[in-house]
């Protein structure tokens, strides 16, 4: 296995990222490479949720796997497995880890990667892992930027949200 994290601050307090990360089928809105997502599930929160998502031409579900809401000062975590990828990789994890520091929150995303014990299979999940990583860095930068708006310009009731990204 091969895991790879990125980290990013944002000012916004941990219980407002964590809004916009619970709203799982809405990844659309702040992440800037999904093109689609919608829930496949009627459960809306907690472990089993599942969202479907679409990045260019591939097509990812994602189930949850922990829950864990920030509280006090202890961090909140969201971790989800992700299905639909080809299938020289036995498994891919997602964990979204929303610490509180002074000034806001650091973000911290961590794939990791099971493509196997052998050598080859694990060349496969250091360059998967690479991958990874980039849209890490696009997510955390996205979700940032999507909480600290939301922060400076609160959404009305008459606001809507799309889901598809053209």
């Amino acid at each position: 296995m091969r895991s790879v994290s990125r980290t990013g601050p944002t000012p916004a307090p941990p219980e407002a990222v964590w809004n916009a990360l619970a709203d799982f089928g809405a990844i659309v809105v702040w992440a800037p490479n999904v093109d689609h997502s919608c829930l496949l599930t009627e459960q809306q929160s907690g472990v089993g949720t599942a969202r479907r998502i679409q990045t260019g031409r591939t097509t990812i579900v994602e189930t949850v796997t922990e829950w864990t809401p920030p509280e006090d000062d202890e961090p909140g975590v969201l971790s989800y497995r992700l299905d639909g990828l080809p299938k020289i990789v036995r498994s891919v994890t997602n964990s979204w880890r929303l610490t509180p520091t002074g000034a806001g929150t650091a973000i911290t995303l961590t794939s990791t990667v099971d493509a196997g014990p052998r050598p080859p299979q694990k060349l496969i999940a250091r360059i998967v892992g690479r991958k990874l990583a980039a849209a890490s860095d696009e997510m955390i930068a996205g979700l940032s930027a999507h909480v600290t708006t939301r922060l400076a310009d609160p959404p009305t009731a008459d606001t809507t949200r799309t889901e598809t990204r053209s």
